[in-house]
């Protein structure tokens, strides 16, 4: 199934004056934006009586009756706002915002006092066509694959501490839900002693919620209550993970009994939560309201699909569930790699604080030291791939590099990039050694919703013409002949360090062009001098008069993208031009070993690497270089970022553009690019 289109049309037509009388909806920006978004206009003071005006309160805390008291002196509807269940990585108590709200005028969801939205939702809503049930098991997969919950400060790759146990949900105390859920504290000691009475000699985890095991609330179950077989689980298990071990699942009305239906579990439920009751659930209580059988994808699709109002941070609008599935797949890849934070060796100066945002995530610090230290502050140690120091072991660092959508502008000008590879095996473009992308790709195998993601961020890319610098203008090619196969050599900076380990025999532009002419003596051939080299910013110039021996023309300051459309085909060393010919339908011809080659989508004329055993097609390789492999960041918001927000971004030209003094000191390394080995290597630049 293809990813959902945004959802453009989502802005209420109608807007109705809404009045609040908690502190949270005036301190709260993303509560309110997404109300406004919602067709709500926040006001304080008082509605007009029997009106369509309305109150709004945030769940059902104590402060709530001010609110419900006003709504029923004055006639008008009460609203009941509440968290999505797919919220942020971090806690709400820690800060974070919130990617989506549930807004309900008759309750809220986790009330079973009385109806809700969503109950009438599950009870009479159009939940079983085929394309709704075929797009609610596309997210439920994502949700699985990518270790999705409310709340995601936790570790995939951490495992339970046994197998085949039986998995005990606990709560935080005083959590409304329990209350208005048909539960209170003795029912967590009952569910207990139901769990080790069913289930004689088996090992007991109790999960603890993530607000306990950050020290700001206290859950039910404490060390008091363990014995030989119940285990107390606060380490940052991700929820799938615990699913996946489990024999049963025993909650009362947690978050997590409905994540355990979509993991395709039937939890023992000792409360009545808003997922109990359709048939999903063993229930030890009855809930007469909820007659209706439901799968466990209809259940998703009233939640998700019906219930839920979702945020798009980085387009500021309304939108589906898939855009913030997509949001958090980035989100919490950056805390999951980023929060124990890094020590960062040889970072030229400019760049520091680029990649203090851009190593961000919640929790994370990245320490800076001019040279390389012996006492380490941090586990792992970013280094700049070209500059790795040669006494340092593999296993100690991560090599970083741009990504391959960077920027509108030179790295040589000094423009940050809006996306970076970070590899601890090797680099992507070193073919001497196994880089994680090769890795990757070796492994990767795609479902639909990954093929469909990767083909529509190629066509966008080929649309929009981007590269990864976007600099350039349209192709003059009205001289060009059109009876002549069209050959595009595109040139390097011939100190690159991808020359320098994966060129082969031939490593130099005039090397390069005169293989290309001796191989197809009647073509016509464009060479298309390196950004770089165009700018004066680095050496790997060929003498136009030299070039001529071999091209028919030199195409300056001619854009990638338009150059390459103009193309027959296009004949390489290791440029990345390779692969965003090779994104146009282009057939490529390769001298050297890039990361595109030896995977059978090239014509290689250089090394072989015997490593790269996969045969992806052309989509495959797109998902992995674009989407699995680099990172992005949204300059706008300051966020990890999905690649098409940052190809939106390239597209629009809504990034920042280095300073003054960046394009003062650039030029200077262009005057001084001779002696390029020296302040390369150089910690100050």
């Amino acid at each position: 199934m293809k990813p959902q289109p945004p959802a453009a049309d989502m802005v209420s037509p109608l807007r109705r004056d809404l009045y609040y009388y908690t502190g949270g909806f005036l301190r709260n920006r993303r509560v309110r934006r997404i109300l406004d978004l919602s067709g709500f206009n926040l006001r304080l003071g008082v509605p007009r009586a029997q009106s369509e005006d309305a109150v709004v309160v945030w769940g059902r805390t104590a402060r709530v009756r001010r609110g419900q008291a006003v709504a029923t002196r004055r006639g008008v509807s009460l609203m009941t706002c509440e968290d999505a269940p797919l919220r942020s990585v971090l806690t709400g108590r820690s800060g974070a915002d919130p990617l989506g709200l549930v807004c309900d005028t008759k309750g809220i969801y986790f009330d079973t006092t009385k109806p809700s939205d969503l109950e009438n939702i599950l009870n009479y809503g159009a939940l079983t066509g085929a394309k709704t049930l075929a797009r609610a098991s596309d997210a439920m997969t994502r949700i699985k694959q990518l270790h999705l919950s409310k709340y995601n400060a936790h570790d995939p790759d951490l495992a339970p501490p046994c197998r085949d146990y039986i998995l005990l949900i606990d709560q935080t105390k005083d959590d409304a839900s329990i209350r208005l859920g048909g539960a209170d504290g003795d029912t967590f000691r009952q569910m207990l002693d139901a769990a080790r009475a069913e289930n004689p000699g088996k090992t007991i985890l109790i999960k603890t919620h993530p607000e306990v095991r950050a020290g700001l609330r206290s859950g039910h179950f404490s060390r008091d209550d363990l014995d030989d077989n119940t285990l107390l689980v606060d380490a940052p298990l991700s929820p799938w993970t615990l699913f996946e071990g489990a024999l049963k699942i025993y909650c009362v009305t947690s978050l997590m009994g409905f994540e355990a239906i979509i993991a395709g579990h039937r939890p023992h439920v000792f409360g009545r939560p808003f997922y109990a009751g359709w048939g999903r659930s063993k229930d030890r209580q009855k809930m007469s309201r909820r007659a209706r059988g439901l799968s466990a994808r209809a259940l998703f699709a009233g939640v998700m699909f019906k219930y839920a109002t979702w945020y798009d941070p980085y387009r500021d609008r309304l939108c589906q569930v898939e855009d913030v599935i997509a949001a958090l797949q980035a989100q919490t890849r950056a805390w999951r790699e980023d929060h124990k934070g890094y020590d960062a060796i040889g970072m030229r100066l400019w760049k520091r604080t680029h990649l203090r945002r851009f190593f961000a995530a919640p929790g994370a610090s990245v320490k800076f030291f001019t040279t390389d230290v012996k006492t380490k502050r941090h586990d792992c140690t970013l280094v700049w791939a070209g500059a790795v120091p040669a006494h340092r072991k593999d296993a100690d660092i991560t090599r970083l590099e741009d990504g391959f959508l960077r920027s509108r502008g030179l790295g040589a000008a000094l423009v940050p990039p809006l996306s970076l590879v970070a590899d601890d095996l090797g680099i992507y473009y070193d073919p001497t050694r196994e880089s994680r992308f090769e890795r990757l790709l070796n492994a990767q195998t795609l479902d639909d919703f990954d093929r469909d993601r990767a083909h529509a961020l190629r066509e966008y890319l080929i649309s929009k013409g981007l590269s990864k610098y976007n600099l350039g203008q349209e192709a003059d090619t009205a001289d060009w002949p059109g009876n002549r196969t069209r050959i595009l050599v595109p040139g390097q900076v011939e100190d690159d360090a991808s020359i320098r380990l994966g060129a082969g025999a031939i490593s130099t532009n005039a090397g390069l062009l005169a293989r290309t002419r001796a191989e197809n003596p009647d073509a016509f051939i464009i060479y298309k001098p390196h950004p770089d080299v165009e700018a004066g910013l680095r050496q790997g110039g060929v003498h136009a008069d030299a070039a001529l021996e071999w091209a028919d023309v030199i195409a300056k300051d001619a854009g990638p993208a338009a150059l390459i459309n103009a193309a027959d085909a296009l004949w390489t060393m290791t440029s990345l031009m390779g692969f965003e010919a090779l994104l146009r339908g282009k057939p490529v011809t390769c001298l050297g070993a890039p990361f595109y080659s030896s995977w059978g989508l090239t014509m290689d004329l250089g090394p072989k690497v015997a490593r790269r055993t996969a045969r992806p097609d052309l989509d495959s390789l797109v998902f992995a270089t674009l989407i699995a492999y680099p990172r992005y960041f949204d300059p706008q918001t300051g966020l990890a970022c999905p690649p098409e927000v940052v190809a939106e971004r390239l597209d629009t030209g809504q990034i920042q553009q280095p300073g003054a003094a960046n394009r003062v000191l650039s030029k200077i390394q262009g005057a001084f690019a001779g002696y390029a080995h020296l302040w390369r290597r150089s910690s100050y630049w």
